[in-house]
């Protein structure tokens, strides 16, 4: 590795020379595979990695403590990273995860969903950041993709499309550009950069508008499904830059408003789109992470086209979880700006081990409130006791004994909510993580690419004329009632099937090496912590909005029904809820003693939140009611 002195010298440099512009080839759905100079077969399976934060200062054997960040002084800091603390990945954590991949995944996916924070963070006073490292650590993680999916046969030839074996979709982070957090409106200097750094990434004909604000999208698989790249650091509570998403003037406007184009070409071209971003959407009492302006239009876009939004994944917070946008809470008055929300203080960034508990605590709380009979009826569709399309959106037609459990969650399909799934991060502020999603490719034969693209050059003026329009403008268009449910909602193709969760646990791994005396025979895997498909905890037949409602009320639940209790527990304590009523009859006094969870669910989600990495005691206190000894 290179010095650490050296280093800020080396990055005052011109940033490497890399390989030639690499395009990437976009996957021809075929029934036989065909011929492979021109179609690959769909495998249905897709990468998404996240919040990578290659830190080259990274000294083995180095203190993890604040002031060192793992780049001063003595301590335990392993070769694959300092698991568990605020330390940034090694170069030796990166170059193995790549391998990993290339070993394991290389042949076996169809398009990789990269959301963002290649750069480290800027934690450390003696090396501050410069606008040449952040763009040389983000030119070393193109060229780590560049290692595993490019082909070399094709890189300098002149065809830019061809050259990726994948597709693969980038996003902003905030620790992508300098200083931190703070993205102005484009064309700014960041917006040009990137795009050089990603041109072998962003469509050509989408350059221009990438150029102005950072947005994109990838046709994956020709004529039926695009991964859109949003750039969330316009919507960024902490990004002082901007404001908002309600005034014409403000890019996080303009944004929106190009999304609501794509998408409604992407109705109209029958297909269906995933989004992604960096800073995800999460909206609790203790955090927010957008501007209220720009949760309550996105939430209203996803509402609106539901038909043809299959999900959205984003990074940013390294804890594994899911939110449940409610449509329910939106306001047109609020989107529209006539009514100003209430803003919340910028916090930090940064989610410490407390305040991520605090906004799972809550989570779970507002999940406590949704019917607890969706389980019995989930079971009763599962049994194919399914309604007509009119009859499912018909609120008066579901009522039953039980109450209106369906109507609560928006009709039989659940169509009041959505989801947005969050990855947990490379960087081990626990263990190293990603995720590979499965998905439905039933019927999916030949296509043909004669389908016109949208104009690209057409929007971008529109969208200039849009902001000095003095009218109301229209917002986006709701399916049509005739229009069946979208693959978020209903099986069918295109749905998100499974997912497997991948970690590497650095706590074994660090000690198998430094026992071992020669770090050049370290070895390094990730391994699955739980598939969805075999999951006996989770139970989730699908990833359709039905299976997790289910599995957001039954987290929720804190009198869980037995088949949830922790099973070493039953029968030695009262359920959650009989405990959190005794601590308020009989306040005890400080120091009382340990904490318990009693719903397998909940303390199952907060575990893989954070990636396994913390004991069950730790846990049981963290997220549990206190008991009696």
């Amino acid at each position: 590795m290179i010095s650490r002195l050296l280093f800020p010298l080396f990055l005052g440099a011109a940033v490497p020379c890399w390989a030639d512009p690499i395009g990437q080839k976009p996957l021809l759905p075929t029934a036989d595979g065909g011929d492979a100079s021109i179609q690959t077969k769909l495998h249905g399976r897709f990468l998404h990695i996240t919040d990578l934060h290659a830190d080259p200062f990274y000294s083995q054997y180095s203190s993890p403590d604040d002031d060192n960040a793992c780049h001063w002084g003595k301590g335990d800091a392993g070769i694959f990273g300092a698991e568990k603390t605020d330390c940034d990945s090694p170069i030796s954590l990166v170059n193995a995860t790549f391998q990993w991949i290339n070993d394991n995944l290389k042949d076996s996916i169809d398009f990789v969903v990269w959301t963002g924070d290649s750069a480290r963070h800027d934690n450390d006073e003696l090396i501050p950041r410069s606008e040449k490292q952040v763009i040389y650590l983000n030119e070393l993680l193109v060229n780590k993709f560049v290692e595993v999916f490019g082909k070399e046969d094709n890189i300098n030839d002149t065809d830019p499309t061809n050259d990726f074996t994948i597709p693969i979709i980038p996003n902003f982070g905030n620790n992508d550009i300098l200083p931190h957090n703070i993205f102005s409106k484009g064309p700014n200097r960041w917006t040009k950069t990137f795009t050089d750094v990603w041109r072998r990434f962003i469509p050509e004909e989408q350059r221009h508008g990438f150029e102005r604000g950072g947005w994109f999208f990838v046709e994956v698989i020709p004529n039926q499904l695009a991964v859109f790249s949003l750039n969330t650091l316009y919507f960024f509570n902490n990004n002082a830059a901007v404001n908002g998403c309600a005034q014409k003037s403000e890019p996080g406007f303009e944004h929106f408003e190009w999304l609501r184009i794509q998408l409604r070409f992407i109705r109209e071209r029958g297909m269906k789109a995933i989004l992604s971003g960096h800073v995800p959407p999460a909206r609790t009492e203790s955090k927010q992470s957008w501007d209220e302006t720009c949760w309550q239009k996105y939430t209203y876009y996803l509402q609106q086209y539901r038909d043809v939004i299959i999900g959205g994944l984003y990074g940013h917070m390294n804890i594994d979880h899911f939110m449940l946008q409610d449509s329910r809470q939106v306001d047109m008055k609020v989107i529209s700006g006539e009514v100003e929300p209430t803003k919340k203080p910028r916090r930090s960034h940064r989610i410490s081990t407390q305040s991520s508990a605090d906004y799972l605590t809550e989570l779970r709380y507002g999940w406590s409130n949704l019917p607890d009979k969706v389980e019995m009826e989930y079971m009763a569709a599962h049994q194919d006791v399914r309604p007509s399309l009119e009859a499912s959106r018909n609120k008066k037609s579901r009522k039953s004994k039980h109450g209106n459990s369906l109507d609560e969650i928006g009709g039989y399909w659940g169509e009041r909510y959505s989801a947005t799934f969050v990855g947990a991060s490379v960087v081990p502020n626990y263990f190293p993580a990603m995720r590979v999603y499965e998905y439905n490719t039933t019927g999916m034969g030949h296509t043909s690419s004669s389908t016109p693209s949208p104009d690209h050059e057409m929007i971008s003026a529109g969208l200039e004329e849009s902001k000095h329009k003095k009218h109301k403008e229209k917002g986006p268009e709701p399916p049509s009632k005739s229009q069946p449910p979208g693959p978020a909602y209903s099986p069918q193709t295109l749905s998100l099937l499974s997912y497997t969760q991948y970690f590497a646990n650095l706590s074994r791994i660090n000690a198998a090496s430094a026992s071992s005396h020669d770090s050049s025979k370290a070895k390094f895997s990730y391994e699955v912590e739980y598939d969805t498909k075999e999951d006996s905890v989770y139970k989730l037949p699908d990833l359709t909005m039905r299976s997790y409602i289910d599995l957001a009320a039954r987290i929720g639940k804190y009198a869980p029904d037995e088949d949830d209790l922790v099973s070493e527990r039953m029968g030695e304590v009262e359920d959650e809820a009989s405990l959190a009523n005794k601590k308020k009859k009989h306040k005890k006094k400080k120091g009382h003693g340990k904490r318990k969870a009693a719903n397998k669910l909940w303390l199952t989600f907060v575990n893989r939140a954070y990636v396994g990495a913390k004991d069950e005691e730790d846990l049981h206190d963290q997220f549990g009611f206190a008991i009696d000894d």
